[in-house]
């Protein structure tokens, strides 16, 4: 379902996980989140434990996971809070995550992901790692788990996208970088696309098996394993400028930094607010719909979708794409 208006909320930039999900009761529900051994992810599964969710660490590292399981469940008093393996590049390790699950799943948080990885790598499969860990990796997953989802009845998918998608839409014509020079943030920014692109094309498809899926950007954090391929040099400067307490910059356009807990605000808004009830085929930030841009604002506005990442004719091609890829 879209709507015609933006989706304003109570909550803003400064708003915390905890904050959004106050008052919200998840006794009963199943939530699945990726990525979630650290960081944002495990910030996420926190506040759904907070609420009474059984909550499913879907995570490569699994040390590392029954780790941050145990501070959560000391935390929230939750005991429903358990260590599953995945590894998003992996179709085997996909498919045995899917295989295993049985009931229904209600929260699908895609939050796990890789940013400018310096050099080009390829799965086995041909895929640039970026495109295949952050999209397609979660895009399997999705559909493995479309059926669980269904049984939910109203379950809700939340695709971790980035500012980052301002920088490249989906290059259909040479994802891989076969034909042009490899550049880190393209490729992060079309897998950010990507994303976007998922949300709107599970929920023209899926809405009507009680499913909607939405994409959101988490913010500016560096305390997360996000930023450790980037520029030493770039990230000790936005490191510096985050412990003064002053704005960061891309490409002109001001922003504020997150702490771990504003970051994971959004997505937790968006997978548990009764506000977004039915509500799919949108982008998030700050706690709110963000606004769509027009196409000569990409790349200087400091928040914003971009047109091309809720484009409908692109995320159909995107689907047909993955559904090759996944399934060859």
């Amino acid at each position: 379902m879209t709507t015609t208006h933006r989706i304003h909320t109570p909550f803003g930039e400064e708003s915390t996980a905890a904050e959004v999900i106050d008052g919200v009761d998840l006794t009963g529900k199943h939530a699945v989140v990726t990525g979630a051994s650290a960081g944002l992810g495990a910030e996420t599964a926190r506040a759904l434990a907070s609420a009474g969710a059984s909550v499913t660490l879907a995570v490569r590292n699994t040390d590392a996971g029954e780790s941050t399981a145990t501070d959560i469940r000391k935390a929230t008093g939750n005991d429903a809070v358990q260590v599953g393996r995945l590894d998003l590049a992996d179709k085997a390790s996909i498919t045995a995550f899917t295989r295993a699950w049985s009931g229904p799943l209600h929260i699908l948080v895609n939050n796990a992901g890789v940013m400018a990885l310096p050099t080009l790598e390829r799965t086995p499969d041909g895929w640039e790692l970026q495109f295949a860990s952050n999209h397609l990796g979660h895009f399997a997953l999705a559909l493995g788990l479309h059926d669980a989802l269904a049984a939910a009845g109203n379950a809700r998918i939340v695709s971790l996208s980035s500012r980052g998608h301002h920088a490249s839409p989906v290059e259909f014509d040479d994802i891989n970088f076969t034909s042009r020079p490899y550049d880190p943030w393209l490729a992060y920014g079309q897998s950010k696309t990507a994303n976007v692109l998922f949300a709107v094309g599970a929920t023209s498809r899926w809405a009507t098996d009680g499913i909607t899926a939405n994409a959101v950007h988490p913010g500016v954090i560096m305390s997360t394993n996000l930023s450790r391929y980037m520029d030493p040099e770039q990230a000790a400067q936005l490191r510096a400028l985050e412990a003064a307490g002053e704005f960061g910059s891309i490409q002109g356009a001001p922003f504020r930094f997150k702490t771990i807990a504003q970051g994971a605000a959004t997505s937790v808004l968006v997978a548990t607010s009764p506000q977004l009830e039915g509500i799919g085929g949108h982008y998030f930030e700050d706690n709110n719909e963000a606004e769509k841009l027009t196409a000569d604002a990409v790349g200087s506005a400091p928040g914003g979708a971009a047109p091309y990442a809720l484009d409908p004719d692109a995320a159909d091609r995107l689907w047909e794409l993955s559904l090759a890829a996944v399934r060859g």
